[in-house]
């Protein structure tokens, strides 16, 4: 096997990607200096960009740091993430004027979802006619989508939404979507990790690759028994840490895969419609947040995309947490009105996300590049939320973290505190411009963050 910059492992209908590796790829070691190419580190190794967005706000006074810069404490809402903290960064003061009401009445929820990557007004008078405009993700896809296989990748939980009215006669397409490539066409994330999967290892498509799958399915055959023979080649040309990045490497895409085929086989219907979740849908809520995460992070490491916006819960979602013991909707519980049980338990969700989050950014932390740095230190990380305060509904003091190091661009281990109602679009086009990505403005930018 001729080794090159994009090496992968090829079978009947099944195409594997291969993270970066030693013997692959030449690095060059020039640290401090910008990237010399889009979408790379200075020292050649790809730079990601994720978006991570949650539901509903944030009870504020449990996230808001004490403190300022390097020297600031953790909020008990950041638990799970104490022993990361020089991984990520709080920003606090950032702003979606955009997501206010601009004279069109009560929807704050569909606004927040509408503005969250966009920075554009959703207007409620257009009825069922979409006009928002283009995302961060999408703004960065279509300079550096070619140098990857596939664009950008959509990623959610819960199922799509493209038609309808919701949250107050808003479309609801507004409300759960957040990536948008154009000012009309949403791109709806996708719920169901098989379909993922089969994007990410699936082959180049088309009825010979849906052949290969339903035979792989038929036969209960893993991906990886069609790449057998490329494997064993490729090892003959890899050295030892290769070798052994390699082995573990497949091990993950493995046991990914054998999680969905489980979810395949114990379907249960959904709770309260009596329908059957979808085939690679997991019955317990927590494995399918995992799952996407877990995708994700194969995504970032084998270079199948740069980009990629995940929303673990639309907002306004009203999805109870039996797994807690909590029964009531979270949308509900955040209109607490300062009432302490609802409080607590808006509280116990939080972290319960946050836990989720902590997860996803250890893995990255594990997955080395070749040049030996991790995959999260080579990763710009947004997650945070539209709306600020989920009793307030306010759209300013917005609940924001940007994990990763941009590929040693960032600063993280601190808490950046801006001047008040800094447009939230601005650390989207720093984000960019360390992407290489050419743009002045998204959407109400007025500039970009020296801090982070």
């Amino acid at each position: 096997m001729r080794l090159q910059r994009r090496s992968f492992l090829r079978g009947l209908g099944v195409c594997v990607a291969l993270p970066t590796l030693e013997s692959i790829l030449p690095v060059t070691r020039v640290l401090g200096a910008a990237p010399a190419t889009p979408a790379t580190t200075a020292n050649g190794m790809p730079l990601r960009m994720g978006f991570v967005a949650f539901a509903n706000g944030s009870h504020y006074a449990q996230w808001v740091p004490k403190g300022e810069g390097r020297d600031y404490e953790l909020n008990e809402g950041f638990l799970a993430l104490r022993g990361l903290k020089d991984k990520f960064q709080i920003i606090t003061n950032l702003a979606h004027d955009a997501a206010n009401s601009w004279g069109d009445g009560p929807g704050d929820h569909a606004r927040s979802g509408a503005s969250f990557l966009t920075g554009c007004h959703a207007w409620k008078t257009l009825g069922s006619k979409l006009q928002l405009g283009l995302s961060v993700d999408q703004i960065a896809a279509r300079q550096v989508g070619q140098l990857t296989r596939l664009d950008s990748l959509q990623l959610g939980v819960e199922g799509e939404r493209m038609y309808g009215s919701c949250d107050t006669g808003y479309p609801c397409a507004y409300q759960y979507n957040i990536s948008w490539a154009s000012e009309s066409l949403p791109l709806a994330p996708e719920p169901n990790p098989r379909i993922v999967f089969e994007k990410l290892f699936g082959g180049s498509g088309g009825k010979e690759q849906e052949a290969a799958r339903k035979q792989r399915m038929a036969r209960r055959k893993s991906v990886l028994d069609f790449v057998l023979d490329d494997v064993r080649t490729l090892n003959r040309s890899l050295g030892a840490n290769d070798r052994r990045k390699v082995d573990e490497y497949l091990a993950g895409v493995r046991q990914l895969e054998q999680q969905i085929e489980k979810a395949e086989r114990f379907k249960t219907p959904e709770p309260g419609t009596g329908m059957a979740r979808p085939a690679g849908v997991p019955e317990d809520h927590e494995q399918h947040v995992d799952l996407m995460y877990d995708l994700m992070a194969l995504a970032f490491q084998t270079d199948a995309t740069r980009v990629i916006s995940y929303c673990v819960a639309p907002e306004g979602s009203n999805r109870p947490f039996l797994n807690l013991g909590i029964p009531e909707g979270h949308h509900f519980l955040t209109h607490h009105q300062g009432n302490m049980e609802k409080i607590q338990k808006v509280s116990q969700i939080e972290r319960w996300y946050m836990e989720r989050l902590a997860r996803f950014l250890r893995t990255l932390d594990t997955m080395k590049d070749a040049d030996g740095t991790s995959v999260l230190h080579n990763s710009m990380i947004v997650y945070g939320c539209g709306l600020g305060d989920g009793n307030r509904h306010n759209h300013d003091e917005l609940p924001v973290v940007l994990a990763g190091g941009g590929g040693g661009t960032l600063h993280p281990g601190q808490h950046v505190k801006l001047k008040t109602s800094t447009p939230m679009t601005n650390l989207y086009v720093s984000m960019l411009q360390r992407m290489g990505v050419t743009a002045d403005r998204v959407g109400d930018s007025s500039g970009r963050l020296e801090e982070i």
